[in-house]
């Protein structure tokens, strides 16, 4: 006799789950999770959602829906707790919350959850923060797909090396240090595009990945830690493309000491990187390291940036300073001045004169403002050239890759 049990359908799996002290405090939100997840989906306390995270279950769970009001504040560390537990898991977190203040909303979605709603829930909010949080897992795939490097090595290249420094925080060196990268990997060339290399070397605090919306990997800690063994192939198998024209060796994911390497690990990675590229261009930590040396000494030029204020004149004259007391090549800084006055602000052009002349310095490069367009580009994670391309200084660091390319090419042809 066959059981009739062995006929019957193995029920679908948990696929969602809300997560809060009472769910009947929420009644709009059951109605929508049902509109949404139909019957795959559970309630789950704050205290039996810990226990549950450690079930086989928790291994269908696609997403949680966190309900906070403004009585769990009292207990936020065991909130925080399940948020770290969900990401840890690799499963979306979002925050349905009722009066809870800003700083808790924050610190939430800064361990993991990715999308808030407030409650009473908006009609369509939960679907359409549903469907962002999928739509983002496609995006994340198809950009792990696209930007692994398939550069091959070559090995037969001479690279220039451009190193850019800020001599003080907020001076646009690491906008000045993509951008320029990126209009060196699209100057017209001829029949061979070049091959251009964007390394962060500022390894705390570097957002060069920011700014191109690329993701930090273990493996760039992993060749930092061991240069020894670093040859060509594993060198380029740690660097990331960006539309497939330029290749970047982001920060590491974690923040680490700048002294985590010396002078012979910052020698091998510049060395590797120029047998390999046409142009090596750098992003440096504004701190001045033992290595820093080292850049210096493989550099062709050095782009120093700066602004017009008392603060950058002083670091200025601090690291010509600091230059010629350990008989350094200072010669090789070029000055950028970023937020240069303008064309007709004749008192602004009379303050640049004024402080090259006290420095003893030649500001070549006087970059203007490029407004919020700037801070759009980098938060959007594109290189200006493609969020406005008719912006003042994306014309100008244009300008300035074309120039050093044809500089370049006329040095090689008198060598």
């Amino acid at each position: 006799m066959t059981s009739n049990a062995a006929l019957q359908d193995e029920p679908a799996p948990i696929v969602a789950c809300t997560i809060s002290r009472d769910v009947q405090n929420f009644d709009l939100l059951i109605e929508d999770m049902e509109n949404v997840c139909g019957e795959n989906w559970g309630d789950l306390s704050i205290e039996d959602a810990s226990v549950f995270f450690d079930q086989p279950e928790a291994d269908t769970l696609e997403f949680v829906v966190l309900a906070v009001d403004q009585e769990d504040e009292a207990h936020v560390d065991l909130v925080t707790d399940l948020v770290k537990r969900a990401a840890a898991q690799k499963i979306k977190i979002l925050i349905v919350a009722e009066e809870v203040s800003p700083i808790v909303l924050h610190k939430l979605l800064k361990l993991g959850a990715e999308e808030f709603i407030p409650y009473p829930l908006p009609d369509g909010a939960l679907n359409d923060a549903i469907e962002r949080m999928r739509k983002r897992v496609t995006d994340a795939e198809l950009m792990a797909a696209n930007i692994q490097n398939n550069l091959k090595a070559t090995g037969d290249r001479d690279g220039v090396v451009v190193p850019v420094q800020g001599l003080a925080g907020g001076t646009g060196s690491t906008t000045f240090a993509v951008n320029l990268a990126w209009e060196l990997a699209n100057v017209d060339s001829g029949d061979d595009a070049l091959r251009v290399c964007l390394l962060d070397f500022d390894l705390q605090f570097g957002s060069v990945s920011t700014y191109l919306d690329l993701p930090r990997r273990e493996s760039v800690f992993e060749l930092l830690q061991d240069t020894d063994s670093m040859d060509s192939d594993s060198f380029m198998q740690a660097l990331l493309n960006f539309n497939e024209q330029l290749h970047v060796l982001t920060a590491p994911s974690e923040l680490i000491p700048l002294d985590i390497i010396g002078q012979e690990d910052v020698q091998r990675i510049i060395d590797v990187a120029r047998m390999n590229f046409d142009y090596v261009i750098i992003d440096m930590p504004t701190s001045v390291v033992m290595w820093t040396e080292t850049v210096l000494n493989a550099a062709h030029i050095y782009f120093a940036t700066t602004e017009l204020d008392m603060r950058s004149a002083q670091n200025t004259l601090r690291m010509i300073r600091a230059l010629k007391g350990e008989d350094l090549p200072y010669q090789k800084l070029r000055y950028v001045l970023n937020r240069a006055p303008g064309f007709t602000d004749l008192n602004g052009k009379s303050r640049v004169k004024r402080m090259a002349e006290s420095l003893d310095i030649t500001i070549e490069l006087l970059m203007p403002d490029g407004g919020k367009q700037v801070v759009q580009s980098n938060d959007h994670g594109v290189p200006l050239s493609d969020v406005a391309a008719k912006n003042p200084l994306r014309k100008e660091i244009q300008k300035l890759a074309q120039s050093i390319h044809e500089t370049n090419i006329e040095a090689a042809e008198g060598a």
